[in-house]
């Protein structure tokens, strides 16, 4: 990261926050909570000290050199001087239509300029903005959260202006309501924020209700750990509108013991040549795979699991899903790619509104 003058200390870690399976009551913690949309997209602190910006990941990696476009609009549109955190977002779909697109907002880390350049004019990226930690000479780190809301809300924005400033309510209700109708535009969930606390970097302050659900899948294939010991991964089929079985999406995080179980459990699955050696796949290249290993054992698409996803987009699991148990009692015939619950379409443009 460039050196850059702000009151606060830098680099600094985002507040976190801990998971819950429903949005608390505003009474749960003293002094109340304020309730908002949990964005699907790159968490991001946005920093400008005049002609200098910085966009530091979550992680503190720079994100700069990625959005050029989100520097621009930070110089154009920001304070002067200005720490703030937010998400970066990139939106796809016409007018009315519109909702998150991960897969785009993805596509952006790229290491060839031209095409960061490229990308930058085709999904250009936007930024919600929900903390301010500093403004101009202040730090905002110690004031509670009502009072960092008013800051932030008291930065003038053009209505044009590719940074949106992220909806609140106190009212519990109404973020239960968001949390079902928001999904329809790519939306995560809900972030609860105790307004009476100070930003806590790096902490679990807030609470996050995320969608989660569950659905029966066929094991297609596994990959083998990339310690070359056990199953990395177990990849997962379902069966479309037309009768294809199609890949979907995968299940990781074995421990190291229940990686080489796999491997026996699964062994009369496996798919051999004449020569009795296991045949040997590999997945469509992406851009994200340009490098890797995309080798597989393929297996027999006759065992079904259980999963737990967050959302199924297009038809992929948005993030890698979670191993809840195996189904014997389900066949794979049963599982169709219609039996995933999706939800109602919600325009993404009614929410930035």
């Amino acid at each position: 990261m460039r050196p850059v003058k702000t009151p606060i200390e830098l680099p600094i870690a985002p507040m976190l926050a801990k998971s819950a399976k429903t949005v608390p009551d505003p009474d749960a913690i003293d002094g109340g909570y304020s309730y908002e949309p949990k964005w699907d997209g790159f968490r991001v602190i946005v920093i400008r000290d005049r002609a200098k910006v910085e966009l530091a990941s979550r992680s503190g990696k720079s994100l700069t050199r990625y959005f050029p476009e989100v520097v621009e609009a930070v110089s154009q549109y920001l304070p002067e001087q200005i720490v703030l955190d937010g998400e970066i977002v990139v939106r796809r779909g016409e007018p009315d239509h519109q909702r998150l697109d991960w897969e785009s907002l993805s596509a952006r880390i790229h290491p060839a300029a031209s095409r960061i350049a490229l990308l930058a004019r085709e999904t250009p990226a936007e930024i919600i903005a929900f903390d301010l930690l500093a403004l101009g000479d202040q730090s905002y780190l110690d004031a509670p959260f009502a009072t960092r809301r008013d800051a932030l809300e008291g930065i003038p924005l053009a209505s044009d202006a590719p940074i949106h400033l992220t909806r609140t309510t106190g009212d519990a209700e109404v973020a239960r309501d968001w949390f079902t109708r928001f999904e329809g535009a790519g939306l995560d969930g809900v972030i609860a924020k105790p307004l009476a606390a100070p930003y806590s970097p790096g902490k679990r302050i807030m609470v996050k209700v995320k969608h989660r659900r569950t659905a029966e899948a066929i094991v297609i294939g596994y990959r083998i750990h990339k310690s070359g010991k056990g199953v990395g991964s177990l990849l997962l089929g379902l069966i479309d509108e037309g009768g294809e079985l199609i890949g979907v999406g995968g299940i990781a995080a074995f421990t190291g013991a229940r990686r080489l179980e796999l491997i026996d459990e699964l062994e009369p699955l496996v798919i051999r040549g004449e020569d009795g050696e296991a045949v040997h796949a590999e997945t469509d290249r992406s851009r994200f795979s340009s490098s890797k290993d995309i080798s597989y054992v393929p297996l027999r698409p006759e065992r079904v699991v259980e999963v737990a996803f967050d959302q199924l987009e297009g038809q992929r699991f948005r993030h890698a899903v979670t191993f809840v148990r195996w189904r014997p009692d389900r066949t794979p015939e049963s599982c169709l790619l219609e039996q995933i619950e999706r939800a109602p379409e919600y325009d993404l443009g009614d929410i930035l509104t």
